[in-house]
Formats: C-alpha cells, sequence, structure tokens
C-alpha cells in the first residue's frame, strides 16, 4: 500500500504561514543538501496531493521555471510538473493545469483509494485549512516537517484544529545548511 507523505515548511512555533499568508519569515535558501532531501522524498512518490489554495501558486509556479531551461531548478520543476497532481476542490470542477485531477469526493474516499494503487507513495503539499484536514482524518503516513529557523508569532497552524491529541514517533533527524531542521515522524 502506497504511504501519504507530508513535506510542509513550518515555524519553531509551529505555523505554516503568517495570518494572511505571509511566508516572509521562510528560510529562501535552497542549500544542496536541501534540495537533495526534498528529491530523494519525491523520487519515492509518483502522485501528488494539493489542496486548490496552494495549487493556484504551486503549479504555475513550477510550470513557470519549465520555460527557463537555464533556471538552476529546471530539472525539479519539471519534475513537479510531469509528476501526477490531485488537487482537492470544492470550487473547482475541471483542471486547467497539466497532469491534474480535480477530486471532489469524500476526502478520506479518495486518498484510501489512491493509497490502495500500485505503484510509489504519495507527496503531499498544502495550505493550513487542507493539511489540518488530511490530519485530522489521520491519512498522514509520514510528517516531513522542514522547521525554519524563525519564529512566526501567530498565523496559521496544521495542528491547531485536531480535536484530540496525535502522538507521533520521530523516524528521523536532518539538520541543513542553510538552519532548517527536517524533523520526520510516523503517527505512533
Amino acid at each position: 500500500m502506497k504511504k501519504l507523505k507530508l513535506q510542509v515548511q513550518i515555524s519553531v512555533d509551529g505555523f505554516i504561514a503568517g495570518p494572511n499568508g505571509e511566508m516572509d519569515w521562510l528560510t529562501w535558501n535552497a542549500t544542496e543538501d536541501f534540495i537533495q532531501y526534498v528529491t530523494d522524498l519525491t523520487d519515492l512518490c509518483d502522485t501528488m496531493l494539493l489542496g486548490r489554495k496552494l495549487a493556484d501558486g504551486f503549479i504555475p509556479y513550477w510550470t513557470d521555471i519549465t520555460t527557463r531551461p537555464d533556471d538552476p531548478q529546471y530539472s525539479f520543476a519539471r519534475k513537479m510538473v510531469d509528476m501526477p497532481k490531485i488537487v482537492f476542490s470544492k470550487t473547482l470542477d475541471k483542471s486547467s493545469w497539466d497532469n491534474t485531477t480535480i477530486a471532489k469526493n469524500d476526502l478520506v474516499t479518495e486518498v484510501n483509494d489512491l493509497k490502495k494503487r500500485d505503484g510509489k507513495d504519495i507527496v503531499m503539499y498544502g495550505g493550513a485549512e487542507f493539511v489540518s484536514s488530511v490530519i485530522e482524518a489521520g491519512l498522514i503516513d509520514e510528517y516531513h516537517l522542514f522547521v525554519n529557523p524563525a519564529a512566526a508569532g501567530r498565523g496559521m497552524s496544521i495542528f491547531g484544529g485536531l480535536e484530540k491529541p496525535r502522538q507521533l514517533n520521530l523516524i528521523k533527524v536532518t539538520p541543513l545548511n542553510n538552519g532548517v531542521v527536517i524533523l520526520c515522524y510516523k503517527p505512533a
């Protein structure tokens, strides 16, 4: 069975964005070890899950980079664009993005059906609301939390809406040269 792996940037105080979506506290220096970790993680996956709000910026961003073959992120951008994407949306009926399908059915049913398919694992990116709903449903098999060396103070949390505490087992800690520390957890 496929695993659902969440990759998310987070502040030391647990926010993935400021109150209005600000991400000015993020460490934007994509060092070689940062890029290698993300590459290794996505190489193990053949499907990407996104929430609609994140997809609006995420997909066009990577698509734009693929128009510039001399960009240092070109190869990774190509991977992001070429990987089949499932965007969860209550408002979209069809996708205008390449390699993208819109999921409108029940979240738990859709994700569990994806996990039963043959192939590699599933990588997930998303905004706070989407990620929170997937966490609350107990669907994530691995958390890859990229803890940035910054405190946001307030903002959007992926754990703030939990009905009950979640116990996680630490699998691996990876400090990076840019100050980010990646904490990899599995549900207890």
